[in-house]
């Protein structure tokens, strides 16, 4: 700044006058930057002895690191609560999709993905009784999806500049996060304490929440801020107080560790359909692949009478793995011990409790099928961090001004969250189709995907995280759902046409019972 104010001014001091000026110059930074310092001492002497801060996050997971960071480089005093910190061993998020890994390099935590033996992901590879078709993530796409985006890509290629493809990253859920609680502890304006949070502390004239009550090495404490968030998952223990609603789980995701197996497409996600619910294969190591398999509730198959889960896995999955995935399947069913998750479904809601906010899994799930669940904790936290910045938000003591940011944030993540969302739930029913219809839909949805071009780009554009459009989902859902019925009008030749034709009915309506009541509930507040 010395340079660029005095310079064009320098030559017309005496000497004396010059060092006399810049000394005085140096002095008063030097008072300003002692002054910051000890405000900034003052700051975190508040956080680790006195438990205050600007914010208190609940819960060191993808989105309250995310969040802890975001608003740390902003200059707000950050507590994050976590309560353990040992690596956590979970068998979910383990794949970010690009649009979640365009939003972690915007949130400067693109280096989380390194020194954790992260493997690079192009796209899916779905196989259908064997017949496979490749879905790559789309050359030309570009972060946003929108027109002038579609354009810009467009001239870059007439200029012959080829735009690199998207990349998404898959990697050991635990290990990743270690990586977040480190840029965490990293941030000076962020204090991680290992502890255990038990009740909000409210405001009994106001209702605002001013905190949280938790237990540090065994002994009650407190922490303070001017907002509170809650990022505590899937199962959190303080949801409940502010809605009615439950998540909603259909089916579970049981898992396996394979170790050195041949994939189909390596660099792939890899979706398996057949007669029973889909399987999930995806490398998250050098050497260790993960197996998602979706059993449903109440599965006759994976009954306890009939030998539970684990038979299952061995009588109904096995077989129809590909011949090479099945010998290291057959190994880990041996050797691991099988866990399982529940996959849930809860739509998102408007924030409106005074100094708190509900972000993550907590908010907002969806069917884990498609990956998308950091994509969208990424998203909300550079949307948040935005929406709440010093410049928008001085105060975040500033209730009424929160909350109508936190309305805000509610309709301007919909772009991205309901695309995920909706796609998410709609693609689950399809995929593990239970009835004649959704068999039909299902075997459309495959049918378009090979087709290739837009019909492969869109809708992995979409499940990317790169297009936010949700009349885009729309249009290629329904284009499935008509493509499904000339398939299925058309199958039994000239004689049964008029009949296909009454029965075509059946699977267009399935499709609308399928899409819009994730739709319905993506417009609710």
């Amino acid at each position: 700044m010395f340079s660029c104010k005095y310079a064009l001014t320098a030559r017309s001091y005496e000497p004396d006058l010059l060092e006399t000026t810049i000394a005085n110059i140096g002095c008063y930074r030097r008072a300003e930057v002692e002054a910051v310092g000890k405000l900034q001492h003052k700051i975190e002497e508040a956080r680790r002895l006195h438990h205050e801060a600007d914010v208190v996050i609940i819960g060191a997971g993808i989105l309250g690191c995310a969040v802890a960071v975001a608003l740390g480089n902003q200059g707000r005093s950050v507590i994050l609560l976590e309560k353990s910190l040992k690596e956590p061993d979970r068998i979910v998020g383990e794949l970010l999709q690009p649009g979640g890994v365009a939003a972690l390099e915007k949130l400067g935590l693109r280096e989380c993905l390194e020194e954790i033996d992260a493997v690079k992901v192009y796209g899916y590879d779905v196989i259908y009784y064997g017949e496979e078709v490749r879905i790559p993530y789309p050359a030309n796409a570009v972060e946003g999806g929108d027109e002038v985006s579609v354009e810009k890509s467009r001239t870059d290629e007439m200029r012959g500049m080829k735009r690199k493809r998207p990349e998404g990253r898959s990697f050991h859920h635990g290990r990743f996060i270690r990586r977040l609680r480190e840029k965490a502890m990293q941030n000076t304006n962020v204090t991680v304490v290992e502890a255990t949070a038990t009740e909000l502390v409210r405001c009994s004239y106001t209702g605002k929440i001013l905190g949280v009550e938790a237990t540090v090495q065994g002994q009650p404490d407190s922490f303070f801020g001017d907002l509170t968030i809650i990022a505590d998952g899937y199962a959190s223990k303080f949801r409940k107080e502010f809605r009615t609603d439950l998540p909603i789980a259909k089916s579970k995701f049981w898992a396996l560790e394979l170790i050195d197996v041949p994939l189909p497409m390596p660099n792939h996600g890899h979706v398996i359909l057949g007669d029973g619910a889909p399987v999930l294969l995806y490398q998250i190591g050098t050497h260790e692949t993960r197996a998602l398999i979706d059993i449903p509730t109440n599965t006759p198959t994976a009954l306890p009478a009939a030998g539970g889960a684990k038979s299952h896995l061995r009588n109904v999955v096995l077989p129809s793995l590909p011949a090479a995935v099945r010998p290291a399947f057959a190994l880990a069913l041996d050797r691991d011990r099988l866990r399982s998750m529940p996959n849930s479904f809860l739509p998102p809601t408007t924030n409106r409790t005074p100094g708190l906010i509900i972000l993550g899994d907590a908010l907002n799930m969806r069917h884990p099928l498609t990956g998308g669940g950091m994509t969208v904790a990424f998203n909300d936290a550079v949307l948040l961090s935005a929406l709440l910045n010093p410049t928008t938000v001085p105060s975040l003591a500033d209730t009424p001004l929160v909350l109508a940011q936190m309305r805000k944030f509610h309709w301007q993540r919909k772009n991205l969250t309901s695309v995920i969302n909706i796609l998410a739930q709609a693609l689950y029913s399809l995929f593990a189709a239970n009835d004649a219809q959704l068999k039909a839909l299902q075997m459309g949805c495959f049918r378009y995907f090979k087709l290739g071009g837009n019909c492969v780009d869109g809708p992995v554009g979409l499940l990317a995280g790169i297009i936010r459009k949700p009349f885009v989902l729309f249009y290629h859902f329904f284009a499935v759902a008509l493509y499904a019925i000339w398939i299925y009008a058309t199958a039994g030749g000239v004689s049964r046409f008029p009949v296909r034709v009454v029965g075509s009915v059946g699977v267009f309506w399935k499709a609308c019972v399928v899409l819009f009541p994730y739709i319905y509930s993506e417009l609710q507040t």
